[in-house]
């Protein structure tokens, strides 16, 4: 039941129907969430060691603010990471036609909800974009770590801007990758992270 509220708690906060820097109170949590308050107090206690959440002085929590030093450290490990994800995927492209395809169903689900004005629908699409690149590239090592990192990705997804632009990046990485070519799909995911950062730290603080 800890990890149901966990997940419930995360999503609420990438949905912002929890701001950040708004109070969590255990009791009001427990029942939005139709569960006791013993799971939602572990929960809470959780996402505080993650980070993603916050003691307040007194007492209960609140959302932690996202500052420009999280964002920069959350790209300076993204950044390596999924550049050596889209170098394996594209190794194992020939291998996995249907993870090629999934990944192309996500660009479609990404371009509807861009044109549909669907922001939520949008990064959700983006962000298994990115997750499908790690799984098809076959290393549980590689994967468990991107796992440590997807909900605070999520997060910041949901936060920043999304141009056209970047979408069309995500084309030009699944048609490096879907060509096993190896370097090609690495130089375009650096340059699709590093646009990501730019636009980030623009969108949440004004400079890039």
């Amino acid at each position: 039941m800890s990890a149901r509220a966990r997940a419930d708690i995360l999503q609420r906060i990438v949905d912002r129907r929890y701001e950040q820097g708004a109070r969590l109170v255990e009791r009001e949590v427990a029942e939005e969430l139709s569960m006791s308050r013993v799971p939602v107090r572990e929960a809470l206690r959780a996402l505080v060691a993650e980070g993603l959440l916050e003691l307040l002085p007194h007492s209960g929590v609140r959302v932690r603010r996202l500052e420009r030093a999280d964002v920069e450290h959350l790209y300076e490990v993204w950044e390596p990471l999924a550049v050596q994800a889209s170098r394996l995927a594209a190794r194992a492209a020939h291998a996995d036609p249907a993870a090629l395809a999934g990944l192309a169903a996500t660009l479609r689900r990404a371009e509807s909800a861009a044109a549909a004005d669907e922001g939520a629908a949008e990064v959700a699409a983006h962000t298994d974009f990115h997750e499908g690149i790690v799984a098809m590239a076959g290393n549980p090592l590689l994967a468990r770590t991107m796992e440590q990192l997807s909900w605070q990705l999520r997060l910041l997804f949901g936060l920043r801007a999304e141009p056209a632009h970047m979408r069309a990046q995500h084309a030009e990485m699944h048609r490096h990758i879907a060509a096993g070519d190896v370097e090609a799909a690495a130089a375009s995911t650096l340059l699709h992270v590093r646009d990501s950062r730019a636009v980030a730290l623009r969108t949440l603080f004004g400079e890039g």
